[in-house]
């Protein structure tokens, strides 16, 4: 099985959202998969222009001469996507849309009803695609991640590519300073590997192993308070 991964984060495997992605993915070497992982940061992917010649005029093949021209194969031979971004006002990060919205290759400009609604047919027909979401966002509330849920799960569809899940972790900084710290987070790590293996055998993760990865670390109101804390020395430090 081949998996390709995309890392959105400007800290590339260093910051909260690789906390996650970097066990899972070992999780899913440890069971034979070829796993591909790829950083935006590295990347030059320009916008889409909007023209529809990949669709009209070069079917499957971008105008644009960067790097999505390469990345787009080793996308569309993958079995699996995992999209990994942090929460950037409320959905991906700048870098992560523009490369999706570059995806349009991949669809034929006719139409078919499914599941319901219109859908672009797939440019090449076959078993849809796996799509798995890693994320990870400051806030300590689940609710954070709702509008990135709602976008992913409609890109799958569009893309005939079948949602499978999504490793959620609330309150990344926090985390990263405990485990820095030797505090006992480490099975949130580990429910992250055991996602991975899960994943591979079953096709699909537990409720229980995500709600690991998902689990409370301090309360809203404690990170209330510790965030304006935090905003006040910073203010006083730089002589506000």
């Amino acid at each position: 099985m081949k998996i390709v991964a995309i890392n959105s984060s400007p800290n590339r495997d260093k910051g909260n959202t690789a906390l996650i992605l970097n066990p899972f993915l070992e999780g899913i070497k440890e069971e034979g998969a070829e796993v591909e992982i790829y950083y935006t940061k590295d990347l030059n992917i320009s916008p889409c222009i909007g023209d529809h010649t990949c669709q009209i005029k070069t079917p499957g093949e971008c105008i644009l001469e960067d790097d999505m021209k390469w990345l787009f194969s080793k996308i569309n031979e993958a079995d699996v996507w995992v999209w990994a971004s942090p929460v950037y006002c409320d959905g991906v990060t700048g870098q992560m849309k523009i490369l999706m919205d570059r995806m349009i290759p991949g669809a034929q400009p006719f139409l078919e009803m499914r599941d319901g609604r219109l859908r672009h047919l797939p440019l090449v027909e076959g078993k849809p695609k796996k799509m798995i979401l890693v994320s990870s966002c400051g806030f300590p509330e689940m609710e954070t991640f709702d509008p990135m849920l709602a976008h992913m799960k409609a890109f799958c569809a569009n893309a005939n590519a079948e949602f499978a899940g999504a490793l959620l972790r609330p309150n990344g900084p926090i985390l990263k300073g405990m485990l820095e710290k030797g505090a006992p987070v480490k099975d949130i790590l580990e429910a992250a590997k055991d996602a991975g293996n899960q994943f591979m055998k079953n096709s699909k993760i537990s409720e229980e192993t995500l709600n690991i990865i998902s689990r409370q670390l301090i309360s809203v109101d404690m990170f209330l308070q510790m965030a304006n804390q935090f905003a006040q020395e910073i203010l006083q430090n730089n002589g506000r």
